[in-house]
């Protein structure tokens, strides 16, 4: 009886596809944890100029050697799509780089989201999860960072799906956080932060498309980084926003989706911004191709933040030091 019932779960745990999510923690190494956000890819399988995207991404993994890369959307946006999704999940397996993903507004158009997941949890290096079917989405879970001696967690990354377009064109062109995402979201930090005391862990969230508060910060002093075109926001307030306030967890937050800004504002004490533009197979965007960094310090709300491009990195920034609380004018 003993030896079928470890024959069973030898065998279920070699037929069950399980991600490094569920196998291995991320932990802070020395007091700090990097982190690369990557976004808007727009890979497309056919096209020569995934060279030029392939490169850019081995450049700032050599250059950066993160903890982690952060997928903000947009990855793979033509056919055929499941090709290129192994072509770039080759990328990060090859530098034996940790990886999550979260949905943007084209992906699903080209592969099912269910598939998308379905074939990113085949792989030892992806860190997250297709997240509950019962709310708006796929892939919307929490990622744990753990104290260096891995022995709780110290820090967190929220990682949501911002959903892709509205049945009510009255409501915008794209779709926006559901209020069963926010209750979601809530409850996962109530329960951290009970988990650690009452006290909330320092936490980032990243998601593809913007929240409509990144346009109430447009010409704040306080902007630092490009600004080159329009904010393709919902045009309706759920009341995000206004959960990472109450819940006192998230320092700031990363989208994509507009590929030629990369500003970050302070607003409310949260920090807002977008990554940077990474793919090569789009030609609207007028800004060098390139991620975002993001060094969060252990046992501190605090962290820096750059962009890195070809010829070195710009825009640093260290939260909350490079802002002034009471007027959020920049020092």
């Amino acid at each position: 009886m003993k030896k079928t019932f470890l024959l069973a779960i030898a065998l279920l745990c070699f037929c069950a596809p399980m991600s490094l999510f569920a196998q291995k923690q991320l932990a802070f190494k020395d007091g700090k944890f990097k982190i690369v956000q990557f976004t808007d890819i727009h890979w497309d399988q056919k096209s020569s100029k995934c060279a030029k995207t392939v490169a850019t991404i081995q450049s700032v993994l050599k250059a950066e050697n993160p903890d982690v890369a952060m997928l903000t959307g947009d990855v793979v946006t033509a056919n055929p799509g499941l090709e290129g999704w192994k072509s770039v999940i080759g990328i990060f397996e090859e530098a034996k780089i940790p990886f999550t993903v979260m949905m943007g507004n084209h992906d699903a158009e080209i592969v099912p989201k269910d598939e998308i997941y379905a074939m990113l949890s085949k792989s030892p290096y992806f860190m997250g999860e297709k997240g509950p079917g019962d709310i708006h989405g796929a892939g919307n879970y929490v990622v744990p960072v753990y104290s260096s001696d891995g022995k709780k967690p110290a820090a967190l990354l929220y990682c949501i799906d911002s959903n892709d377009y509205p049945t009510l064109k009255d409501y915008g062109t794209y779709d926006w956080i559901h209020f069963d995402q926010i209750h979601w979201y809530r409850e996962q930090s109530m329960r951290y932060t009970k988990e650690n005391g009452g006290k909330p862990l320092p936490a980032l969230a990243f998601f593809h498309i913007p929240l409509l508060e990144y346009n109430e910060i447009v010409g704040a002093e306080t902007t630092l980084g490009q600004k080159e075109e329009g904010i393709a926001s919902p045009k309706i307030n759920t009341g995000f926003f206004a959960s990472l306030v109450e819940m006192k967890d998230v320092m700031a937050t990363f989208a994509g989706h507009d590929h030629d800004n990369d500003y970050a504002v302070m607003w409310k004490g949260i920090l807002l911004a977008y990554g940077r533009f990474t793919g090569g197979n789009t030609e609207y965007n007028h800004l060098p191709n390139g991620a975002r960094i993001i060094v969060l310090d252990e046992g501190a709300r605090t962290f820096t933040s750059w962009i890195r491009q070809k010829d070195g990195i710009v825009d640093k920034v260290t939260y909350p030091a490079s802002f002034v609380k009471d007027d959020w004018t920049k020092r």
